[in-house]
């Protein structure tokens, strides 16, 4: 008796433990740590090619430069003018180095607010 009540609470706590582990994976404090790459190479990319930025545009914000990944090769995305979201801001496209070389993470748009914004968890 007393090995199957071990038994069943054995396999009781088998079956819950994803469910307590599953909300750790994705919790803010796990997002910290991973960076979702759109590629990932064995080369670095060069220095950033030097642009000037045009003045300020109203209802637009500026998307820096970056290399992009094509054809087996580095090939520079120039700078350009994008359609501002109210309530969020641009992260550009940056290289970072990966497990296994380098990974590009694409530009995309960040809420503003505090509890969404990856950059005032460090704060």
């Amino acid at each position: 008796m007393m090995k199957r009540s071990l038994f069943i609470l054995l396999a009781a706590a088998a079956i819950s433990t994803p469910a307590v582990v599953a909300p750790a994976i994705f919790s803010p404090a796990a997002a910290q740590a991973s960076v979702s790459f759109g590629i990932t190479i064995g080369t670095p990319p060069p220095a950033p090619i030097y642009e000037v930025v045009p003045p300020p545009r109203v209802g637009y914000v500026w998307a820096p430069g970056y290399w992009r990944w094509e054809q087996e090769r580095h090939v520079w995305q120039a700078g350009h003018w994008m359609e501002a979201r109210h309530g969020y801001h641009w992260v550009p496209d940056r290289w970072e180095r990966a497990e296994h070389g380098w990974g590009h993470a694409p530009g995309h748009w960040d809420h503003d607010g505090d509890w969404h914004s990856f950059n005032t968890w460090h704060r």
